[in-house]
């Protein structure tokens, strides 16, 4: 067993000179508010050992980490039957792209980028009565945790400013890839975004995709082993938008980024890793967590190359 404390350490010192390089989210007002120079990180095993450093119990905003949440939900549910509404190819655009969308008639490049999500977010209030109080337990299960909630303050603050998805969710209900009423979709969107976990909590949650699709705890199946390979495959090539192929290339684990600095990585059969840094890239991804999780590839020599 490596000590991945002490790699996690190391991280953390080498990473802390690029604090103050990037920006925080300031689209979504309610996020502004976060201090930038937070830093944690968490790793979980197979065999239920847990390393943690810095501000790893420290609650954000996960923002598109839910993304993989809802897909896997949906997943579960309509089996290779989802694929007819949305796409698995990587976007090479920003996430929120309404010039791709019309190019593509209104089928979705893949589930991550926002239009893809909300036809997801479609499915799943299609197939439950409450689907606000469904992605929630879902969360609770993958997690173990019973208390995670959604942060009201910051889904209204998505909802209120969040022009450009009302665009794109419009134009999906005009091309028909959208089957519920617009706001419905936009307001169970808006919260599963705003969901707050830590890193530690993020981490455990994705131990079924290192683990075939089971959560190692419990030993409850949530996908086919099938299914979770296909997961994890969209994850290493869609889950950073257009930096994808560069994290792919730099870091070598499937995983899922988000605005509010997060983002949770795996290597199947092994382990799940989150980092939380709130300041970003020119992409929208956590600037010093891209490097914190290439350093530590590095330094373990462990991937999934």
């Amino acid at each position: 067993m490596k000590n991945y404390l002490s790699i996690l350490q190391e991280i953390r010192e080498e990473v802390l000179p690029l604090l103050g390089r990037g920006k925080v989210a300031s689209y979504i007002p309610a996020l502004e508010n976060v201090d930038s120079r937070r830093f944690g990180m968490a790793l979980v095993t197979l065999d239920g050992e847990a390393f943690v450093i810095g501000d790893a119990d420290e609650r954000f905003s996960i923002q598109s980490i839910s993304k993989v949440f809802t897909l896997a939900l949906a997943f579960a549910k309509l089996g290779e039957d989802l694929w007819k509404r949305v796409g698995l190819e990587p976007s090479g655009n920003p996430f929120n792209s309404l010039l791709q969308l019309e190019y593509e008639k209104g089928i979705p490049r893949n589930p991550f980028i926002n239009a893809g999500a909300m036809v997801i977010t479609d499915v799943l209030i299609s197939n439950f009565d409450h689907p606000k109080a469904a992605i929630l337990d879902f969360v609770r299960q993958l997690s173990g945790i019973d208390d995670v909630y959604y942060d009201y303050d910051i889904a209204r603050s998505e909802r209120e400013t969040g022009f450009v998805n009302a665009a794109l969710a419009n134009y999906l209900k005009s091309l028909g890839n959208i089957e519920n009423n617009v706001e419905t979709v936009l307001d169970v969107y808006c919260h599963q975004c705003a969901i707050k976990m830590s890193c530690r909590e993020l981490a455990q949650s994705f131990l079924f995709l290192a683990n075939h699709g089971i959560i190692p705890s419990g030993n409850t199946r949530i996908l086919t082993t099938s299914q979770a390979k296909r997961l994890n495959a969209i994850m290493l090539t869609c889950g950073f938008y257009d930096q994808a192929g560069e994290f792919a290339f730099r870091v070598g684990m499937p995983g899922k980024s988000g605005v509010g600095g997060g983002i949770v990585a795996v290597i199947p059969g092994e382990l799940a890793i989150a980092v939380w840094s709130p300041e970003l890239n020119e992409h929208g991804n956590s600037l010093a967590g891209i490097k914190a999780l290439e350093l530590f590839t590095t330094k373990t020599g462990r991937s999934i190359f």
